[in-house]
This record gives structure tokens, sequence and C-alpha cells, in this order.
């Protein structure tokens, strides 16, 4: 039986030093497979408090008390500290047990042995400890012939796949990694290999369970996987072994303890690669947009990155993260979060991450039968989802990712697609939010972006809505909102007043007030130009 690392009663009573004491077992004979984790040998009556549960109690009586109640009671107070057995040397203070505490110990359920001879108690507690300790050594070199195995594997070209199977073997049962929140990364059953469908049918069986509780299911081993972010406490994943075909032991936790460290290491790796490899897509990308890239020479790049659309339009897009976007995310997350989610698009994609510039750059190819809005409308939820996965983009940002599109066209027009997208993503920012913009709606906002830094148009907003601005800053109530929706309904009144909650005469009472602090009329085509422009020019020289 195992003894994970002790050894049990029935081999301490068979090695020689008590053996040589002629040990007759009074009570619990079908319990002598207990595992003794230390020895202590003692007479004081308040000796129970002493013990922490698993020992092997030698003694030769003088603490047990002289009346039956108390004999019962010192015999309760071991078996309530869970020793794992009683041995009493019989000699001066007992030639027999007494009844007492024979019958407590049964009750108890506890192991209780008594030694005819003489023994050194000394002598036997230095070699059930020298037992012990060996026990611990043989299951260390368990452990780490499984860490050497997983270590040889990984050197020899293996990841993650072939380190659960090793372990899973080992075990003789499933073996998953997980995220901390749950979701499965990888299976391996014992004798399945890492594609084998067992593992799998075992974790859907038990995701119901599981989601429920904390912890995983009873005899489980959960072992946290290091490096998922800054600080000692950061938790990468989780290695999950569930106890399935036979119960797991502590060999097979040390076992997975130094297994955690190897995926740590090689989680890393694949990280460091994958973001490596994003950003070299990244700075094709960009190199592109710059024009350092000619157009003959990129498809031959384009395909050595793995992107080869063939003859088909090459549709641009980027997305700018918010600029408080979490510093922290992964941007390798990001990039294959996206590729994953476009992967059922059937479109080819080159995706590529600028974490410096906060720009997520993409080409596609647009195939025959699929509109570029169509395309465009799931570029945009593969993004937002694939930002959402890697921590880049939170609930609570003050102004939310821009996906920006451009015109289809082949490598002659690429570039130039690009560098448009990720003008106008820039210039997209603080607009009302919307799943994605096409690039040329953008073009007003991308002319005033580029001037915002002229006084002439700092200047030029001052004069148009100054008046209504300070109007707002010291009386209620604020009119802003109201020249807003009217404006961004091409001034249909009706439509305006719906947007605001309003009745048409309090609209017309606001809008005429709003003429009287700009010296404007609201009717005139050219002032209501005018002040669109100032609206939107406000939001970059702001």
């Amino acid at each position: 039986m195992e003894t994970e690392g002790g050894i049990t009663v029935r081999q301490a009573l068979e090695l020689p030093g008590l053996r040589g004491g002629l040990p007759e077992v009074l009570t619990c004979a079908d319990r002598l497979d207990r595992t003794v984790r230390w020895v202590h040998a003692g007479e004081a009556p308040n000796i129970p408090a002493l013990l922490k549960g698993g020992e092997l109690l030698l003694t030769t009586g003088l603490g047990l008390g002289s009346r039956p109640a108390e004999q019962r009671a010192f015999v309760r107070r071991l078996a309530d500290r869970g020793i794992a057995a009683l041995v009493v040397e019989l000699g001066p203070r007992f030639g027999r047990l007494p009844s007492a505490i024979v019958e407590a110990a049964r009750t108890a359920g506890l192991p209780l042995v008594q030694l005819h001879r003489e023994v050194p108690f000394v002598a036997v507690t230095e070699e059930i400890h020298t037992e012990i300790v060996n026990g611990h050594y043989a299951l260390l070199q368990r452990a780490e012939e499984v860490h050497r195995r997983c270590t040889q594997a990984v050197l020899g070209g293996g990841g993650v796949p072939q380190v659960l199977g090793i372990l899973a073997d080992f075990a003789g049962n499933p073996v998953f990694l997980e995220t901390p929140d749950g979701r499965l990364l990888f299976a391996a059953g014992p004798g399945t290999g890492p594609a084998g469908t067992g593992p799998l049918q075992v974790w859907e069986g038990l995701r119901g369970a599981r989601a429920a509780r904390a912890a995983p299911p009873s005899g489980a081993v959960l072992v946290e996987v290091p490096g998922g972010g800054p600080g000692t406490g950061s938790v990468r994943a989780r290695l999950v072994l569930l106890a399935v075909s036979g119960p797991l032991l502590t060999v097979h936790r040390m076992a997975a303890e130094r297994a955690a460290g190897i995926l740590a290491v090689v989680l890393m790796q694949a990280r460091q690669e994958e973001e490596v490899a994003a950003r070299g897509r990244g700075d094709f990308l960009t190199d592109l947009a710059d024009g350092r890239i000619a157009p003959g020479d990129a498809p031959a790049q384009a395909g050595v990155l793995g992107f080869r659309p063939g003859g088909d339009p090459l549709l641009p897009v980027v997305m700018r993260l918010a600029p408080e976007s979490a510093p922290s995310g992964s941007w390798a997350l990001l990039a294959r979060a996206v590729a994953e989610e476009l992967a059922g698009v059937g479109a080819p994609a080159l995706v590529g991450v600028r974490p410096v510039e906060g720009r997520v750059p993409l080409l596609l190819a647009l195939r025959p039968g699929t509109t570029r809005t169509a395309l465009a409308d799931r570029v945009a939820v593969a993004l937002r989802a694939g930002a959402d996965r890697a921590g880049l983009e939170r609930p609570g940002d003050r102004t939310p990712s821009a996906v920006v599109v451009g015109d289809a066209g082949g490598w002659e027009a690429a570039g130039a697609g690009l560098r448009h997208a990720a003008e106008a993503a820039t210039a997209a920012h603080g607009l009302a939010d919307r799943p994605w913009w096409d690039a040329r709606r953008l073009d007003i906002d991308l002319l005033l972006w580029r001037l915002r830094d002229q006084p002439d148009l700092a200047s030029f907003v001052e004069r148009s809505v100054g008046p209504l601005l300070e109007h707002d800053r010291t009386a209620r109530p604020a009119l802003l909102p109201t020249l807003e929706a009217y404006l961004a309904h091409a001034g249909r009144k009706a439509e305006a007043a719906r947007e605001l909650h309003l009745n048409r005469q309090t609209l017309y009472n606001r809008l005429a007030r709003i003429g009287e602090l700009l010296g404007t009329d609201l009717d005139d085509p050219e002032s209501v130009l005018a002040l669109s422009l100032a609206l939107r020019a406000r939001r970059h020289t702001g």
C-alpha cells in the first residue's frame, strides 16, 4: 500500500527494533496499514496535546493514569489527535494492559500494541525515522525522474502537450492545463496521448460541477503555474490532476509541482516567441504603409509571414486601442485571439501588433462572394473580442478602441490604405462608439486632426462656439448637447427633439437661445456647416 513517504504501522512492527519486543496487536489489526508520519516517545499525561497526527507513540504507560476513567480519556484524546498507533511496553507499570485501555482503543478505532520485552526506545525511534526519511527520498527520486523526462521532452522540441502526457502517464489519471478563470487550454490522459478523446470527455463531464465550486472535485490535485503577470503571487495557469482511474498521492503532487515549473518556462517562451512574431508582422505592415516596402516586393515578404491571398483584393484594417488600455495585457494573446476568431471567416489574414502606437494593423483577402461590409463586420467583432481576451480593453475605459476599415485593392494600394486607416483611427477617438468606421467617412476628422496644432484652428473653435461653452460653464440647462443633436440630425428638429426627449417647443426655445448666444442663424446652411466643423475640431484642440 502507498505510504506517501512514510512506512505503515505493520512495517514498523516488522523492523528489528520493535520485533525484538515481541509485539502483540490487541485492537484494530485491520488498520495496521496506517501511515506513520513520525515516532514519538513519552510518558507525560499531557502528551496528546503535543501530537499533530500520524505519530507512532511509544510509552511504558506512566502517563496513562491509574483509574479506568483517566485511561479511557487518555486513549480518546490520542485517537482524536489522529495518531497512527499506540505502542505500550509492559513492565513495572503494567504487567498486562487494563481492559479500560483496550476497550477504549477498540471503540476509538486506534491500533493498540503491547510489547512483551523491553526495547530501547531511542533505537526504535532512530530505526523508524530512517525508514521514513528513506521513503521520502524515494518519493523525491520518483518526482525528479518525471521532472527529468519532462525536461528532456522540452529540450527535444516538445511543448505543453508532451509535458502533460508524461505527467498523466505517471499519475495514471487525466491531466489538464486551464486558465486561472477555469478555461481549458490543454488536456492529456494516461496512454491516450495529448490528442486522446478520453480526457476531453472527462473535462466536459466535470465542467458543470466545477463551475459551481471554487475548488476542483474531491481527491484532485491543483498546482498553480506561476508567471501570469507582475508580482510574486501571479498565476499564468493551473495544472489540474483528477482522480478518475485511481487515487492521487503525495508523489503525484510532487511531480506536478515540478512539472509546473517547466510549464511556466514553456508558456513564457511561447508567449515571447508569439509576441516577437506578432511584432514582426506589425513591422512589415507598418513598413508597407510608410512606403519602405515596394508593392512588387510585398507579396513575397508576406508569403514568408504566412499570408498568401492570391489574386483577391486586400482589405486594410487598423484598430487603435484606447490610450488608457491596460499596459499589462498580452499583445501576443491579442494577435492569436484575433487570428482564431478570423479563422472561421475563411479569409486569409495577416495580423500584426504595434504596442508603442497602440495599434493592430491587418490585411485580409476579400474572397469572391464576400462583401467589404460583411467582412468588416466580422473583423471588428474579432478585434474587440481579442482585445478583451488579452486584457487590452476594459469596459471602464474612458474612450473605446476605434476600428477603421480602408478601401479594398491590390498590393499597389495596400500601403496607402493601411496608412489612411491608421491615421483615421487616431482621428476617430472621441467619436461616438460604433463597431467600425469607414476610413472615407473620417476624412474631415482626419484633416482637422492634422491641423490640431495650428493656432488658427483653435481660434476658429473659440469664435464659433466659445460663447456657448462659456454659458454651459455657468448656467443650466447646458445647451451644447442640444446643438450637437441638432447638427447630428442635419437640422431635422423633430428627430433632434426625440433624441433629447424634449417637446418641440422646448427645443425651439433652446435653439433660439443658442442662436442668440452665437449671433448666428441656425437655419443658414453656411452657419450650420461652420458649427459642425467647429465641434469636430474641438475634440482635437481641447
